[in-house]
């Protein structure tokens, strides 16, 4: 069972956290989640990824503020540029040392971004590679919704307002009627061809814990978000980019923006998959971070610990 613990930012709020594996490992993976989820949709890498590497390896996943069961935001916290804060202080915190491997999924890959942006030399002092899943350098640049622009013109401008409504909601959470209410919604919007039914249960139940500021609060940074220049100036890293050429919120050109940017990446586009690659395609992801981490590894241990390997 993963050790629960929190970390305490700045400004009062407190991120749960969970971490597993030995602390003397060589490596740390952190895990970060998307937008209106937490750690839970992380279940079976964090499973996984020990098996499939072969070799001992810390994991680091917690919610973000306003998320699962950290304390809630503030409108004024609810940016990337904030989240990309709360993931250095998490790293301080809780992995201070050694080498680490940043996986995001969706608002997690941007807040991996905006930590590569405003903290460039921890960054380089500190990542040994990175896995982006289902996420984008562009913002909302290549959202179509899998519709034809005219109804994705629409259905972006319903969505930005009811954001503005749900950003005023306060400590309020959706209400389980409401929810089971939307799940064929939700099942349409971040799956692909087949849904199963312990995956949509995940997904609902992680949208329940979300704040209903922080589900309306990030809209607008996240819909701003443009940092592919930052990808590009990160040199060599270990990295991949993975998507489903089903995803209605992230579709492939989001990956191929982001692999074109990284020299390094490998672009993986997984067939009838949707939004949710580590519910939908777990082996593919955990294979993924596995591969990564290795890499990662291989640039930071000498000969004989590889041979000893």
């Amino acid at each position: 069972m993963p050790e629960r613990t929190t970390v305490t930012l700045p400004d009062g709020v407190r991120l749960h956290v969970e971490v597993s594996g030995a602390d003397e490992a060589p490596v740390t993976v952190l895990l970060l989640h998307g937008w209106t989820l937490d750690t839970r949709t992380w279940h079976r890498q964090l499973v996984g990824l020990p098996e499939a590497l072969g070799r001992p390896v810390r994991l680091v996943a917690y919610d973000a503020r306003g998320h699962g069961r950290s304390d809630d935001t503030s409108r004024t916290g609810a940016t990337l540029a904030q989240l990309g804060d709360d993931l250095a202080e998490v790293i301080a915190a809780i992995a201070p040392t050694g080498p680490i491997v940043l996986a995001g999924h969706s608002l997690g890959g941007m807040t991996i971004m905006e930590f590569a942006h405003g903290h460039p030399k921890m960054f380089a002092d500190r990542v040994a590679g990175l896995v982006f899943i289902s996420t984008t350098a562009e913002g909302h640049t290549h959202t179509r919704y899998g519709l034809p622009p005219r109804i994705s013109r629409i259905i972006r401008l319903a969505e930005t307002t009811g954001a503005g409504i749900l950003a005023r909601g306060g400590s309020w959470r959706v209400h389980r009627y409401v929810l089971r209410a939307l799940a064929p919604s939700l099942r349409w919007l971040l799956f692909g061809n087949r849904c199963a039914a312990e995956d949509l249960i995940v997904t609902t139940a992680a949208v329940a814990r979300a704040q209903l500021t922080a589900i309306g609060a990030f809209r607008s940074s996240v819909g701003e978000q443009q940092r592919l220049a930052t990808l590009a100036a990160l040199g060599n890293l270990p990295a991949a980019a993975l998507v489903g050429d089903r995803d209605r919120l992230t579709p492939p050109p989001c990956a191929e923006s982001i692999a074109g940017a990284l020299p390094d990446a490998e672009l993986t586009v997984c067939p009838g998959a949707g939004h949710m690659l580590m519910l939908e395609r777990p082996a593919i992801v955990t294979a993924a971070l596995a591969e990564v981490t290795r890499a990662a590894l291989g640039d930071y241990l000498d000969p004989a610990d590889l041979q000893a390997a």
